[in-house]
Order: structure tokens, then sequence, then C-alpha cells
């Protein structure tokens, strides 16, 4: 089956606060092949109820039946994203990219596979390259402004943010992960406008009142950023923020010690 012969659905999906996992994608066939696509559309179903491991395996099962088919391999390679299989997933987008050299999703995913073994160059050039493809995508930028904040460039990480707020305003996570690179460069007004719209939009995002308590710690507001602080300390969550509520705990021990 031809590249041609296939019609794709994009589905977009939000996963992490710094990387957004998956662009989904879903085929029909212009005759039948019921080969392949009974098992693909387990796969997709697998994947979008959270059994990424079942996904593999109906993945596999396409394309042992179809291995020309791009949508697969890029689908199994979002599948072993969610099972940390980094390196598998790459794999699998390279074959996709082989078939289909101009698949903005591709490019993106392999981004983020990139991007979470810290393969910072390689992560940055599928996200622009994938950009000049379907400028239109705000997850794009999105997530290349976040590859920057990892390799602690906050001002080209700005530029990104900004472009992705523009397709897509009002977006609590990208307005969450601006008001960090505005703490980056060290500027707290901003950063804790951002952090406020966020609580303004989405009221449980937890880790916005960790941010706020930084912006209002660097502007002198010790009292606010307390309550901000200990705001996060109890919705924050045990196992993701982990780390921030550690640093919480010492940021409040060290302010009611002033």
């Amino acid at each position: 089956m031809e590249q041609s012969e296939l019609m794709k659905k994009v589905c977009f999906g939000m996963t992490l606060a710094l990387a957004a996992l998956g662009l989904l994608l879903g085929y029909a066939l212009a005759g039948p092949e019921p080969d392949a696509q009974e098992p693909f559309d387990q796969g997709v179903t697998a994947l979008t109820q959270g059994n990424p491991t079942l996904a593999v395996e109906k993945f596999t099962a396409a394309l042992k039946n179809n291995p020309k088919l791009p949508e697969a391999y890029i689908n199994r390679g979002i599948a072993e994203m969610n099972l940390s299989l980094w390196g598998d997933a790459v794999g699998d987008f390279d074959q996709a990219l082989e078939l289909a050299p101009n698949s903005p999703e591709a490019l993106y995913n392999r981004g983020l596979a990139y991007s979470r073994q810290e393969v910072f160059d390689k992560a940055l050039a599928d996200y622009t390259q994938a950009a000049r493809f379907a400028p239109q995508d705000w997850q794009i930028y999105y997530n290349r402004g976040n590859t920057y904040l990892d390799m602690k460039k906050a001002q080209e990480a700005l530029k990104d943010y900004n472009r992705a707020l523009k397709l897509h305003p009002q977006a609590p996570e990208i307005l969450h992960n601006r008001s960090l690179a505005y703490l980056a460069l060290d500027k707290p007004e901003p950063a804790l406008a951002d952090a406020d719209k966020v609580i303004g939009l989405k009221a449980d995002y937890a880790r916005a009142y960790y941010s706020r308590g930084q912006a209002l710690e660097k502007l002198g507001h010790k009292y606010e950023a307390l309550a901000a602080y200990r705001h996060f300390l109890n919705t924050g969550d045990p196992d993701a923020d982990a780390p921030l509520l550690q640093k919480t705990l010492e940021r409040i021990k060290d302010l009611e010690a002033k």
C-alpha cells in the first residue's frame, strides 16, 4: 500500500510537564486490507487506553502484514516511549522517516525520544525540521523550548514559548514553562504574571504555585512566597514532584529562618 493511499488523522496529547509525548496516527485503507487494518486499529485502541505493551504487539503484527506503513512505526515508537524504550523508539521513527521523509509526526516524536535521552542537539534538529513541515503545530515549538530550557538556554526557550502561545493562547503548560524561562532569566515580574495566569486557568496546576513562590521570593515578598510554597507542598504529586517538594521544604525553612 502506497503512502498516497492512506488518509491520516492526527491526535495531539500532552503528558509531561516538560515534554509532550505522542502524535498518535490513525489510518484508513483505500482498499480492503484486513490483515493490517485490524491489528493496527487494535494497537491504536490499546495505546489510547494506556496499554503500550499490547500496542507494541499489535503494531508489530500490522507491520508483518504491511512493512511499508509509516503510521505503524510511528505509533509503535510512541508506545515504546511510554515504556521508556527510547532507543527502540528512535529506531522506529528512523524507519518511518525512510518511508516518509517529510513526516512531521516522525520528526517530532524522534525529537521527544532524543530529548528524553538528553541528546539535545539531535532533538533540536528534529524539532526544527518538523516545524518546517508543520509550522502551525504549537507542540513542536513548546517542546523545542523545553529542550532549550534543559540546555539552560532560557532566551531561546522564551522565543519558542512565545511562538507556541501565538498558536495556542492561554495554554497552562506553555505559560508555566514560560514562567520558568523568565525565572532563569532573573525576570520575576513576568514570571509571577505567568504563574498567576496558569492558576487562573487551572487552579489545581500545583507546580505553578512553586513557580509563584520562586517569583515572589525574588521580589522580596516573603510571606506571600511562603503561602505559595506551602500550597504546593500540600498539592504536589508525591512521586512526580518529589524533587521539587524537597526543594520547597528547603525554601520554606530558609524563609522562616529569616
